[in-house]
């Protein structure tokens, strides 16, 4: 059998329209000036300590707030974590069709665990991921390994592919030493050809040939 681990943001779900929301109300808490949807979508992919550290960047605000401002956007964001955030094509139907093949599938993102697993909830997707793990659940996180690691050795899989679709994915699937699945419709800053992955792909209705040919069972 096969493991098959995914990136969150910009991977299963296109959540930057709800992160956009919380940063601008957090601005508005704190009598700033919104953000536009473009500038917030580019500061995704390291984690929200980092998000915020580049909105205060941004705004010209001094890094001694940044505590706090994490509190404000994390109370906003997870008030209401996915008005606006949609599952990507296809999704659904391709976990399940995984699920119901016998993969065992895993998540691996850099937001914190706990509005990880009530977005997985609200799309009723955590009954198909037997292993969560998010930027706070070890002291590292992507593009350090060790949480891609973690959730492949939990997996109990020798056969494991990593999805996503990010610079930060690519990274963090060479430094695992883990077949990579680009995701070509998310939030990479970087044109495809820069990347470093094993197979690409726009529409999930091709991922499970890729993860069959990533991951190979023997007969």
């Amino acid at each position: 059998m096969r493991a098959v681990i995914f990136d969150l943001d910009g991977t299963l779900i296109d959540s930057a329209p709800d992160i956009h929301a919380a940063a601008n109300r957090m601005l508005a808490e704190i009598g700033q000036e919104a953000l536009s949807y473009d500038a917030i979508r580019g500061f995704i992919g390291n984690g929200v300590p980092v998000l915020v550290e580049r909105i205060m960047r941004a705004r010209g605000l001094g890094a001694e707030g940044h505590a706090a401002l994490l509190d404000i956007f994390m109370r906003h964001y997870n008030a209401d974590p996915a008005t606006l955030t949609r599952l990507y094509p296809n999704v659904r139907g391709v976990l399940e069709g995984l699920a119901d093949g016998g993969a065992r599938l895993g998540l691996c993102t850099n937001k914190p665990e706990g509005p990880t697993r009530e977005i997985l909830k609200i799309f009723d997707l955590d009954r198909l991921f037997e292993v969560v793990v998010g930027g706070d659940t070890l002291p590292v996180k992507k593009p350090d390994p060790a949480p891609l690691q973690a959730a492949a050795q939990a997996l109990g899989r020798e056969r494991s592919v990593y999805v996503g679709d990010s610079e930060v994915d690519a990274e963090t699937a060479a430094r695992a030493a883990l077949p990579f699945a680009l995701f070509t419709e998310g939030y990479r800053k970087s044109p495809v050809a820069e990347l470093r992955f094993d197979a690409a792909f726009a529409d999930f209705t091709d991922l499970p040939g890729i993860v069959a040919r990533l991951a190979p069972v023997p007969a």
